[in-house]
């Protein structure tokens, strides 16, 4: 899963047409919530799952397990659809609003879910047989797909960011360990241009990719609890000064604003960067590069920690059912299939997605791939996010603040200021 927000926040009233292509007609009548189908092999309908994921290194996987899916539920025809993740959130919205052309199921970034949940565009899960178990799956993917109290999604995926690093290029420049502090990190990727002549850490212009840098000298978004905007802070000056010296030192290349996602993971690949931050989405297409054929060579440590901790932000995704949907025993039943420990299983073995269930770490296929048992303790250090229904909004101020400071166009302490300027255009009522 590529991490890529939306560039727009949300627009109430956008008139973009969505062409339909799911909530048709000619599913079975939905049973009762809670009620189960005596012969769930036996519900019949045609579905749309609209999906996210990159569709070269992870879509094969889930296109698999569909045909899993269809051969045990041979009444149901699911439709896959792959939307961009950064474009997934407006389009499932527009169609929603509408009334027309929205998916019977989507996959909801964790930021999203609270939102359309406000909206009234997703149905309520509890006691469907699409939240099967319900204590099974971990505290904080569970706690991104409700609102209010209701569930409106069942956890499908939970991430978190990792440092990344090529071994062979770090022990050439003369170091055997990830850097374990921002200062490491800085020295380390000096010492990559020096004596290799790859570059050291090459950095990611994406909001979500600046909260290792906030959280580790202690700052955030917002205080949500007590209805605070705290991004205009000493802590996150701090953390930009950070971000913004590690260009000017050298130590990581002045990023592209444009593409820079793209342009780290290919540097990575190609052995043309020592470092970068990224995900476990991410491992499947890393391990495409060069670099890393010997997937001995990839290195997976903690993000550096600052003056004040190590943390990165959770992430992750649900599965999500329209609430205008005309197929819901259908979706249900798909989003049950998907969300098992097995299918977690699955997915964890052959694209090292971290599973949302407990049970799941206990099958052979996930104890048995390395890089999910790297990221596990990672992860459970994780700092949680705010799931609010404005939390998929936090990101576009950032993400343009971000773009100014490596641009050169502000200093850290005026795009705090612009920053603050906006969130508080979003949080009216917020001190």
């Amino acid at each position: 899963m590529r991490r890529a927000f939306s560039a727009a926040t949300i627009v109430a009233a956008l008139a973009l047409a969505v062409s339909a292509c799911g909530g048709g007609d000619g599913g079975s009548a939905a049973a009762p919530a809670g009620s189960a189908p005596s012969d769930p092999t036996k519900i019949s309908g045609e579905i749309t799952w609209w999906d996210t994921v990159r569709p070269d290194s992870e879509g094969p996987t889930f296109q698999a397990l569909i045909k899993e899916f269809q051969a045990k539920y041979p009444n149901i025809k699911v439709n896959y659809v792959n939307v961009p993740s950064d474009q997934a959130q407006n389009k499932f919205q527009t169609a929603a609003q509408a009334g027309s052309g929205a998916p019977d199921v989507i996959r909801s970034e964790v930021a999203w879910t609270s939102q359309f949940a406000s909206l009234g565009y997703l149905q309520p899960l509890d006691g469907t047989r699409a939240l099967e178990n319900e204590s099974d799956f971990l505290p904080s993917p569970l706690s991104s797909a409700k609102y209010n109290g209701k569930a409106y999604a069942v956890p499908q995926v939970t991430d978190t960011l990792a440092l990344l690093y090529n071994k062979r290029l770090l022990k050439e420049a003369g170091h055997e360990e990830a850097p374990k502090t921002v200062e490491e990190l800085k020295q380390t990727a000096l010492d990559v241009k020096k004596k290799t002549g790859a570059d050291g850490l090459a950095l990611n212009v994406d909001a979500y990719f600046l909260l290792p840098f906030m959280y580790g000298e202690g700052g955030d978004m917002l205080d949500a609890p007590n209805k605070k905007i705290t991004v205009n802070s000493p802590a996150n000056t701090k953390a930009m000064a950070t971000v913004d010296d590690l260009i000017k030192s050298g130590a990581a290349p002045k990023p592209a604003i444009q593409d820079s996602y793209a342009n780290a993971m290919t540097a990575l690949k190609e052995g043309k960067t020592a470092m970068i931050y990224n995900g476990p989405w991410s491992l499947a297409e890393v391990y495409q590069g060069k670099e890393f054929k010997d997937k001995e060579n990839l290195g997976i440590a903690p993000v550096p920690a600052g003056s004040v901790k190590a943390g990165a932000p959770t992430g992750g995704w649900n599965y999500a059912i329209y609430a205008g949907s005309k197929n819901l025993d259908a979706s249900y039943e798909f989003v049950r299939f998907m969300s098992t420990p097995e299918a977690q299983a699955k997915i964890a073995k052959e694209i090292s997605l971290l599973p949302t269930r407990a049970s799941a770490y206990d099958n052979p296929d996930v104890t048995g791939n390395k890089d999910v048992a790297t990221f596990k303790p990672i992860l459970d250090t994780a700092v949680p996010r705010p799931w609010i229904p404005e939390g998929g909004q936090l990101f576009q101020p950032l993400l343009e603040g971000y773009q100014a400071l490596v641009g050169g166009k502000t200093t850290p302490e005026e795009m705090l200021k612009t920053v603050d300027q906006k969130y508080r255009g979003i949080f009216k009522d917020w001190s």
